[in-house]
């Protein structure tokens, strides 16, 4: 079953990378040429958030991440969407191995027009399945989209950010 909200017209896709890129330099330099390689696949940048620094989810010895989250407007539908985001990741040298792994570029489809989706073959859950449970996700999205409403709970942003884990340090990034 696929359910729409009403108002919603953007989608949010969160950006990450703790690892410095062989060509693009240092995580935030690279998510920025991310933003960019998006923009040239034809999805028109809405809205860009701040930096943030965070600490890895569940902590780990490795480097702290850079996150963010932008807003696109595009034609494409849900799958369409993630197929050209995991094609940036690709160009970009992203390697998927173990789960929470150091990466050189993360590109997540957070929420597509508000659409909840179940896991089918081909299709993308929506909204992300633990967006709600992510400083490093719900900050840079309260920052560009303070209205936004989780599709599936209905809960507000600001409620979700109030009910984060203590220990998921997330901060804001000088520009």
């Amino acid at each position: 079953m696929v359910t729409q909200a009403v108002r919603r017209g953007h989608s949010y896709i969160g950006l990450g990378a703790n690892l410095q890129h062989p060509v693009h330099g240092s995580p935030r330099q690279t998510l920025t040429a991310a933003i960019e390689a998006l923009h040239a696949a034809g999805l028109e940048i809405m809205h860009r958030s701040s930096w943030y620094e965070s600490a890895p989810v569940p902590l780990a010895d490795q480097p702290w991440y850079v996150n963010g989250v932008v807003s696109v407007h595009s034609d494409h539908d849900a799958a369409d969407l993630l197929a050209i985001l995991h094609e940036v990741e690709a160009t970009f040298g992203r390697v998927r191995s173990v789960a929470n792994a150091p990466r050189v570029v993360d590109l997540d489809l957070l929420d597509h027009r508000g659409e909840i989706r179940p896991a089918t073959a081909g299709n993308p859950v929506l909204p992300h399945p633990r967006m709600h449970e992510r400083g490093f996700v719900l900050l840079p999205l309260q920052e560009i989209a303070p209205e936004w409403r989780h599709p599936a709970s209905g809960r507000p942003v600001a409620e979700l950010v109030a009910t984060l884990p203590a220990d998921q340090i997330t901060r804001r990034m000088a520009d």
